[in-house]
């Protein structure tokens, strides 16, 4: 059996599931990350039915629901009235529509998870990588001054890729001139607020404001997530810490259960929201992209660990029995599998519209990494 030594460059959702799924396929994978450990940061992971679907096969599946969430709908509000614009049913009717539930779940959880499924040798942490030299091999240098050669390079080092700077340059965000919070809020804080067991999200007067709420910790926490238009904030990353106060009132109009739920924070982050175009193409040589480093998005879909999870399946996939000699026909047909499907949930996304009121959500929920058809 042909077998390649691929380096994956990020221990993030879809480099540790690209790994994964790339030992199961018998090639030997290499997660190298920047990090000296892994730790519990972050929040909030929404894992649709198209995510947890291919988790499933992945073998994480059952470990993910012993501490995630099912939200029971999605639910649409409007900001002031409470009124109802759609309400799609998600849990057992999900697990029956689309052969899984949505999971929420918290970020540690998932990777947790993730890296127990791994051998120790297939995790390498205090490993940055910095450049990219193609030769007879790839070679991989990182900031400690040490290197790696593999066959292949897997860029899933997230929306500040340096791979995707080594393939293609620096790229040029596009500031949206929003701001997000996200906060976690304990279900007994707000005993009085309807819902809690759901996905919820409340649209605002203007497309741009607006509250997500959904249950995390089997039910136990209530994660928070709200944007605003705000200028003078362009910090990108999601974990510095925001200002509860302003965020209250921000939503100071908004449905008593709104306001309720930013009453119980006791702390929230804040990051401005970028946008990127879709690439025309993720790689270069032996060299590819996945998850954000190829196709970051807004998160108004809650698609970007999804889109992340399916890439890393599709690219196992597509690799599947390749050799060296056949990589290059092996990353194109990765592109082709994954460039349209993700760059019109980037554009959805960034039109912030899906699922507003009653709408068909099976483009989305019924994708399946494992069956596609490939190209």
């Amino acid at each position: 059996m042909t077998k390649l030594k691929i380096g994956i460059c990020g221990g993030g959702i879809g480099g540790l599931c690209a790994a994964l799924a790339l030992l199961r396929q018998g090639h030997e994978a290499v997660v190298f990350e920047r990090a000296k450990q892994f730790l519990r940061i972050g929040a909030d992971v929404n894992l649709t039915p198209n995510a947890v679907r291919a988790l499933d096969r992945l073998g994480v599946g059952e470990v993910l629901r012993e501490t995630a969430a099912r939200p029971t709908h999605r639910i649409s509000r409007t900001w002031d009235t409470g009124e109802e614009t759609s309400r799609l049913p998600m849990s057992e009717a999900a697990e029956q529509r689309y052969g899984a539930p949505q999971l929420t779940i918290h970020r540690g959880d998932l990777l947790s998870a993730l890296e127990a499924s791994l051998p120790q040798e297939a995790i390498r942490l205090g490993k940055q990588a910095e450049r990219i030299e193609d030769g007879e091999s790839m070679r991989i240098h990182f900031a400690d001054g040490s290197h790696e050669d593999v066959d292949l390079v897997v860029g899933g080092d997230g929306i500040h890729s340096a791979v995707r700077r080594e393939l293609f340059g620096e790229d040029r965000p596009e500031f949206t001139g929003l701001v997000s919070y996200r906060a976690v809020v304990p279900r007994t804080a707000v005993p009085e607020v309807e819902n809690l067991d759901a996905f919820t999200k409340w649209w605002g007067p203007t497309p741009d404001v607006q509250v997500v709420v959904f249950p995390l910790t089997r039910g136990e926490e209530v994660f928070v997530f709200a944007t605003t238009p705000q200028d003078d904030w362009r910090e990108e990353s999601w974990t510095l810490p925001g200002d509860v106060e302003e965020l209250r009132e921000v939503y100071k109009d908004f449905h008593p259960d709104v306001r309720a739920l930013l009453a119980a924070c006791d702390s929230v982050t804040k990051s401005a929201l970028y946008v990127r175009e879709p690439m025309s193409r993720w790689s270069v040589g032996h060299a590819t992209l996945l998850g954000d480093a190829a196709h970051p998005m807004v998160p108004f879909m809650a698609q970007g660990a999804c889109m992340a999870i399916e890439d890393a399946v599709l690219l196992s996939r597509c690799l599947e029995g390749v050799g060296r000699d056949d990589l290059t026909s092996a990353l194109e047909r990765y592109e082709q599998a994954r460039k349209e499907r993700t760059a019109q949930v980037q554009r959805g996304s960034r039109a912030n519209d899906w699922l507003k009121g009653e709408g068909n959500a099976d483009w989305v929920y019924g994708y399946d990494a494992w069956g596609l058809e490939l190209p």
